[in-house]
């Protein structure tokens, strides 16, 4: 049996470390305009990822440092026909409580069934438009019919937490609003509505795309005045709901507000590279110790290394040099 360490993980400035990203692909099959270029070098795709037996390997290590959360990432998570494995594996995991995933939906009709019997307890849903032709404009990818199927059949199985994420970008995305709130009449599903981040491989980021809170907020009010405002968790303070609405939505503000004093996360990239900060430049490389399967003390020093690393505003820091270009590279 797995037991948990007498030594939570925890960085300098006291924030416990209760939540892990499990980046298990850096390969997606979508390109979309903030996050992975056409032209993104796919050396890495093919390069030296973590296993499976890396994966619970780290999965064990985690939930013996406090750690009690995992979602899985990528690139697209769905790409490993391994996945609904790992979920199993990370349920089984004695001290991990929640185990979630983030999906394009391309191929969410392949792995659904196998992720609900593997006990995947949330599933997150990238979807920035419900225009088809914008959907391809976004993306680079017909995909659009599929991903819209695959929503559709997830909100009517109704057998686990979806949240939709939206990516909001000004004149391109930002008239659907009130189309995506609908969802939220009769689903149980929380709307997203995210700010765009640096991470878009050099190309919208500096072309007048990015929308702040304060101008989602006034969309949002414009196209519902009926919303009502409620505080949710720190990551969706911002949130709101339709009056007799079964869902909710909430604006993350991913840019403009600092979470950094109550971050308690911690990413692995799909190369093995320990990422304490979402600005962390270089992160420390764990795979040879999972390759070598060192012992428990061994990856625990690594990863207590990497929380001691982790700046107290990692978003002021990381702006001083060259961060990770891509969404993809870091793991979700």
């Amino acid at each position: 049996m797995t037991h948990r360490t007498t030594t939570p993980l925890a960085d300098r400035f006291g924030r416990n470390i209760t939540y892990a990203r499990i980046a298990v692909t850096c390969a997606c099959n979508l390109r979309c305009a903030y996050c992975l270029s056409e032209e993104h070098d796919g050396a890495a795709s093919s390069g030296n990822l973590m296993s499976t037996g890396d994966i619970e390997r780290l999965i064990s290590t985690l939930a013996r440092l406090g750690i009690n959360k995992i979602r899985f990432t990528g690139g697209e998570p769905l790409l490993r026909e391994d996945i609904a494995e790992l979920v199993a594996a990370a349920k089984r995991t004695p001290g991990i409580n929640t185990v979630s995933l983030t999906t394009n939906g391309v191929l969410l009709h392949r792995h659904i069934d196998a992720l609900l019997d593997a006990g995947l307890d949330a599933l997150n849903l990238s979807i920035d438009t419900l225009d088809r032709d914008r959907y391809r404009t976004i993306t680079r990818r017909d995909r659009f019919d599929q991903v819209k199927e695959n929503l559709e059949s997830l909100l009517a199985r109704q057998a686990l937490p979806v949240k939709l994420n939206i990516v909001m970008m000004r004149g391109i995305n930002s008239d659907e609003i009130g189309r995506f709130m609908e969802y939220t009449r009769n689903d149980p599903v929380t709307v997203r509505f995210m700010e765009l981040q640096p991470f878009d491989d050099h190309q919208i980021w500096r072309t007048g795309r990015f929308l702040g809170l304060d101008r989602i907020q006034e969309l949002l009010t414009e196209a519902c005045p009926e919303l009502s405002a409620h505080r949710g968790s720190s990551t969706e303070y911002f949130s709101f709901s339709l009056p007799g609405s079964a869902g909710s939505a909430a604006i993350i503000p991913a840019y403009t507000r600092n979470f950094c004093s109550d971050c308690n996360r911690i990413r692995v990239t799909a190369d093995g590279a320990v990422i304490s900060c979402l600005y962390d430049k270089h992160g420390v490389n764990l795979l040879p110790l999972l390759q070598r399967q060192a012992c428990f003390e061994e990856i625990a020093a690594l990863f207590m290394k990497a929380a001691e690393e982790k700046p107290e505003n990692g978003k002021r820091e990381g702006r001083r040099g060259t961060v990770r270009t891509s969404m993809s590279e870091i793991g979700g």
